[in-house]
C-alpha cells in the first residue's frame, strides 16, 4: 500500500480531485500555503494499492495546468510506503 501526497495549485484542485474520484480514488484535501510568493496550494492525500500508483500519477499530471513560467512546476508529489492502514 502507498500514500501519495500531491501538492498542487489551488486552481488545479477541482480538476485533479474530480478526475481522481471518477477513477474511484479516495482523496482527502488539505488547504495549504507555500512557495516564495506564499501562493495558495492544495495538498491531496491519496491512499492506494501499489499497482494503482502509476494511474494516479498520470491522472494528476494530466489534470494540472501547464505552468506559465518555463521552469515552473505543475505539482510536487511524494509517494510513501504505508505499513498499516486502519479505519475506525
Amino acid at each position: 500500500m502507498k500514500l501519495i501526497i500531491a501538492i498542487i495549485k489551488d486552481e488545479d484542485n477541482d480538476a485533479v480531485s474530480s478526475a481522481l474520484t471518477q477513477k474511484e480514488f479516495r482523496v482527502t484535501l488539505i488547504a495549504s500555503t507555500g512557495g516564495f510568493l506564499r501562493s495558495g496550494r492544495s495538498t491531496l492525500l491519496i491512499g492506494l494499492e501499489d499497482e494503482q500508483v502509476e494511474t494516479a500519477l498520470e491522472t494528476i499530471r494530466n489534470n494540472c495546468k501547464k505552468p506559465d513560467e518555463e521552469k515552473g512546476k505543475r505539482a510536487t508529489i511524494f509517494v510513501l510506503p504505508v505499513d498499516q492502514f486502519t479505519q475506525v
